[in-house]
């Protein structure tokens, strides 16, 4: 029989604990430290410890969002959400699908309107294989409100239910015909919660 967890899985959970608890306890050196360990669990940790200490830096989340490590790299791109400064553009084309949902829903926080273009082609039908990554392009869009991503909203609601439904509540962020005439179709739709949003958007009973 296996044993439930390796030695060296024990040792980087003692060591991820030692971080996270440095986050709260205000020593800032031990969380630092975290930065450089070989564990992507514990640099990962050593972000958010940071943040919660007010002492993580730009220059750290511009290095994490270059890390090997897929964990370090989705957790870099949540904390820049808050960071415009830090560029994570670069991470919507991650070959990660959750480090790209991850970069997908910070842009949409910084309401980035310069990364509309590459959002909308993630959000195409044929923008991802990954439908999380396509809704959460979508939900992004409809953030930031820009009209130059109203066509990708608009292809959206021929997507799967779970994404026409991010595109329906997306659209109360456009204005003009064709939004109007896309509503009116969402009221038709297959699902019920892409006609709940419709309806509730155009105020119908």
């Amino acid at each position: 029989m296996q044993p439930a967890t390796e030695p060296g899985d024990e040792a980087v959970t003692a060591r991820r604990r030692d971080v996270a608890v440095a986050g709260h306890t205000g020593d800032a050196v031990r969380a630092r430290d975290g930065l450089a360990d070989p564990a992507p669990a514990v640099r990962s940790t050593a972000l958010g410890a940071l943040e919660r200490l007010g002492d993580l830096h730009d220059d750290d989340l511009a290095a994490a969002v270059a890390d090997p490590a897929p964990a370090v790299r989705r957790r870099a791109a949540e904390l820049s959400a808050g960071r415009p400064a830090v560029a994570i553009l670069e991470l919507l084309d991650d070959p990660d699908p959750s480090v790209v949902e991850m970069a997908a829903w910070a842009m949409g926080e910084r309401t980035e309107s310069g990364a509309v273009a590459r959002l909308a082609r993630l959000a195409a039908a044929d923008g991802h294989a990954d439908p999380l990554c396509r809704e959460a392009a979508v939900a992004a869009l409809g953030a930031i409100g820009d009209d130059a991503g109203l066509p990708a909203v608009l292809a959206a609601l021929d997507d799967k239910p779970a994404i026409r439904r991010r595109a329906a509540v997306a659209l109360a962020a456009f204005e003009g015909p064709e939004v109007e005439a896309a509503l009116h179709k969402c009221l038709e739709d297959r699902d019920w919660q892409v006609r709940q949003v419709a309806e509730d958007l155009l105020a119908v009973d």
